[in-house]
């Protein structure tokens, strides 16, 4: 294209209409000051995130115990996940937020004295990590629910979504390497600090919103834990769409989500490098991860989004497999960044597909389903791959993940006709396409 071309009139006004449409979530004014403060204190968890894995293996040089803080820290989200949905139905989700917020953020800073003052020991992140697992039992599924609050019109939600995940994706770019650069400067302990502070980010943003009480369900009868959850498991398993989605939510995040808990492994031992090498491994994958939210954030419609989750899913499978067998750091991290690629884009259109199509008065039970999906399963994957690393190697357990997961895409594809078939009929009542 010519410079002259480049800057016409007509080319410039698409541009401004492509980033109008890309942005048009951030209209709705607590939607924006949220996004911005969870900016700062996702960051902030991602780097505490890098942190916290080099610190396990430096502690124990062990896969395997790299693998049991991960599952530790996330099984109360597959005991507690379900039961959280039903109960926070009747919560306000904002108040739910500020708490497990300024929980997470007294978590960050217990962490930070062990670890600064030299007395952190294997078993004090074991009992913190699964601290954290239960309050993020609770938090998880909120914030996902919270996000329809947020957005006055149902025509932005799944922008939203998109965008929640591309801010996702930003601080996972920028953490990361940020954390392995402080971590080879200053230790472990500084990333923890940072992360307490960048707690108040999102606390200062849940105040100055302007929101009436946040609740799932308002006008629906009270109801026992045990009956909502059977309503919502019902409500599931009769709906093809939203039960298949999740099933193959539960297979990707058991075979191929854990590559993040081998990572260390492959940077120290695969890569003989440090903690940067860690960083820049997690922040390639988060370039990926970034641009494959963008995509899905441009879509106008939740047509073909199925063929999307099938694709993306055996593309994310293909890439896992060839990172395994990477011996170079550069070829490392350009597998990185198909490996970020294809996860979020199966994982944001999993959860754009589930969320414009359930029921308001289902929203917080579905969605505690969809986080028991993935990081309720997830913990068990990583246990079992850091098990099956310390016994075949990081490498071959990856590669066998991977494959596991391009077999559920295409399943998934195979699926996809009776799904949308199921699908049409809910976006039409909810005059999402004609």
């Amino acid at each position: 294209m010519s410079w002259s071309r480049r800057f016409a009139p007509d080319v410039l006004n698409l541009k401004k209409v492509r980033a109008h449409h890309l942005l048009r979530a951030m209209k709705h004014r607590n939607y924006r000051i949220f996004f911005m403060g969870e900016v700062v204190s996702l960051s902030g968890l991602w780097m505490q995130r890098v942190a916290m894995s080099w610190l396990v293996y430096r502690l124990t040089d062990s896969a395997f115990m790299l693998g049991a803080v991960d599952f530790v820290g996330q099984i109360p989200v597959f005991f507690l996940g379900m039961f959280a949905g039903v109960v926070l139905e009747k919560m306000d989700l904002k108040k739910v937020i500020f708490l497990c917020q300024g929980l997470s953020m007294v978590h960050a800073f217990v962490l930070a004295f062990l670890t600064l003052t030299g007395r952190v020991e294997y078993w004090h992140i074991i009992i913190l990590s699964s601290m954290l697992g239960v309050v993020n039992a609770f938090e998880i599924p909120a914030r996902q629910a919270f996000v329809v609050h947020l957005v006055d019109k149902s025509e932005d939600l799944g922008n939203a979504i998109a965008l929640n995940s591309s801010l996702f994706n930003v601080a996972r770019l920028l953490g990361p390497s940020l954390g392995g650069l402080i971590i080879a400067a200053f230790g472990e302990g500084i990333c923890f600090v940072i992360n307490g502070l960048s707690y108040f980010a999102t606390l200062a943003a849940l105040m100055i919103m302007k929101l009436r009480e946040c609740r799932g369900d308002r006008d629906g009868p009270p109801r026992r834990v045990i009956e909502g959850l059977r309503e919502g498991l019902v409500y599931v398993k009769g709906f093809s769409p939203i039960r298949n989605t999740l099933m193959a939510l539960v297979v990707i995040s058991f075979a191929g989500i854990p590559y993040l808990v081998l990572l260390p492994v492959f940077a120290r031992e695969i890569l003989s490098g440090g903690p940067q090498t860690l960083g820049f491994l997690m922040a390639a994958s988060g370039i990926g991860a970034l641009a494959g939210s963008i995509g899905l954030a441009l879509r106008r419609s939740p047509v073909g989004l199925g063929k999307i989750m099938a694709f993306s899913m055996s593309f994310f499978g293909i890439s896992v497999s060839l990172f395994s067998l990477s011996r170079s750091l550069t070829l490392s991290m350009f597998l990185m960044v198909f490996v970020g690629l294809f996860m979020v884009s199966s994982m944001v259109s999993c959860n754009t597909f589930i969320q414009t199509l359930v029921d308001d008065n289902k929203r917080s039970r579905v969605m505690s389903l969809y986080i028991v999906s993935i990081l309720g399963i997830a913990p068990i994957g990583s246990l079992n791959a850091g098990w099956l690393a310390s016994m075949f190697g990081a490498p071959l357990t990856l590669a066998g993940g991977g494959v596991v997961c391009v077999a559920m895409g295409i399943i998934l594809w195979k699926q996809h006709p009776g799904m949308w078939e199921a699908a049409l009929p809910v976006y039409r009542r909810k005059n999402m396409v004609k």
